[in-house]
């Protein structure tokens, strides 16, 4: 029987073998998986946080804010359905994934070109970061695009391509939902400055006289 990670999966005591798509199996009711890229401050670029699974987009983002926000500080928040994202091999650090792939030229094209996100992995282990955008007429014609904008930020391990209109980003004029207490600082361990206090109680307890 088919055996996942999600244990109701396992549950359903599928055969072995390859998965029907998921429309055609309603009966796992399983949410569709996002990607979520934090903002965390204007001018910065939207950097991978993780995974949401939820129904759509809107709800998508609402358990992002929730997951990625509530902790740092943020004033901006991308959503992207994975599915929707085309992925390249991964190089080893220190090495440019562009001078690894053959992009060969493409015909011209009759598509009108459209906008496509580019984000970077500088090194395993790190966060896919927003390199840019370009305007190209697919997904192979996006990295050939990538390629001659970003292509030269070496290391390069890894890059991810995603069309702008599959990205759910958050509006300008609602930076307003992040603001919910200044710079969120109750909820960030520095401003608890721990050892601050630790330090305190044992000088008070080094200069109590003992009882």
């Amino acid at each position: 029987m088919l055996k996942s990670l999600d244990p109701r999966v396992t549950r359903l005591n599928l055969p072995d073998g390859e998965v029907p798509p998921m429309e055609e199996k309603p009966e796992l009711d399983q949410f569709e998986t996002y990607e979520a890229f934090h903002q965390k401050k204007d001018g910065a670029a939207h950097t991978y946080v993780g995974p949401v699974h939820a129904p759509n987009e809107d709800v998508a983002f609402l358990f992002a804010k929730e997951q990625y926000s509530r902790r740092f500080p943020c004033v901006g928040l991308w959503i992207a359905r994975t599915e929707n994202i085309q992925v390249t091999p991964y190089g080893n650090d220190g090495e440019n994934v562009y001078d690894m792939l053959r992009i060969e030229e493409t015909a011209e094209q009759i598509e009108q070109p459209e906008p496509y996100e580019i984000f970077h992995l500088k090194k395993r282990g790190k966060a896919h970061t927003h390199a840019g955008r370009v305007m190209a007429t697919s997904y192979l014609n996006a990295l050939q695009e990538a390629k001659q904008a970003f292509g030269e930020k070496s290391p390069i391990v890894n890059v991810w391509v995603v069309k702008s209109k599959d990205v759910l980003q958050s509006a300008e004029d609602d930076k307003d939902m992040w603001t919910t207490v200044p710079e969120k600082k109750y909820r960030e361990a520095i401003a608890y400055k721990v050892m601050d206090k630790i330090t305190k109680y044992k000088e008070e307890r080094k200069n109590t006289p003992a009882q």
